[in-house]
């Protein structure tokens, strides 16, 4: 029998299995509906930065940047010209920051891994965004809260996650077979999200969401 364990995004009490197959096992919070694995499948830092070495996203790599602007495109759509930013969880190969730095805006970076810097989350943002980050998140919690202090009023949070739907889905879901992905959204996750910060909330196809703060 699995230990009763807190949610890693509200802390809450009320989890319950979810989903079990050979590689792990996978709880849901009752009260924000995350899908997270408990922290004993959680890789080492070693282990865990290398199984990122072995992704191959180039800045100028053509299909990667096409991927990237189902983000690129809503959010910036919605800044203003200069506005400042932040690309946490950048990677080796920050694509998304050279688009957006062509485009007219500053960008600082951050990666725990390829560009830890500090000083970087010390500052304040008119944007920040996080592709394909969250999902890896021990903290999520912890972490999303440090981003958000980082906006400025009217600042958007610009995330890319695969979502998830149901427990029927979930099953077959490749998404969840990455030894790094340890926590799952879901779209009634983030409206949570949203809804306990007065924030604004945007859902741009199927795994792109922008959380807007309050002015």
């Amino acid at each position: 029998m699995m230990t009763k364990l807190h949610c890693p995004l509200c802390a809450g009490p009320d989890t319950a299995p979810f989903h079990t197959d050979r590689r792990r096992h996978y709880l849901r919070c009752a009260d924000c509906a995350l899908v997270f694995v408990p922290p004993r499948y959680y890789l080492d830092r070693a282990a865990e930065r290398a199984e990122y070495d072995l992704h191959e996203n180039a800045v100028d790599d053509p299909g990667y940047r096409r991927f990237l602007s189902r983000l690129f495109d809503p959010l910036a759509a919605r800044l203003r010209p200069g506005a400042e930013g932040l690309d946490f969880g950048c990677g080796p190969g920050p694509a998304l920051a050279a688009m957006l730095r062509e485009a007219g805006f500053a960008v600082n970076l951050y990666d725990l891994f390829y560009h830890p810097d500090a000083a970087a989350l010390a500052r304040d943002y008119d944007f920040i965004c996080a592709t394909e980050v969250v999902e890896h998140l021990h903290h999520p919690g912890r972490e999303l809260e440090r981003l958000w202090r980082c906006l400025r009023p009217g600042g958007v949070l610009g995330i890319m996650t695969k979502l998830v739907r149901d427990r029927e889905a979930f099953a077959g879901w490749h998404y969840k077979n990455d030894p790094t992905h340890v926590c799952f959204f879901s779209r009634e996750t983030w409206r949570w999200w949203a809804r306990r910060r007065g924030a604004s909330l945007v859902f741009e196809g199927a795994d792109v969401i922008l959380v807007t703060r309050p002015r």
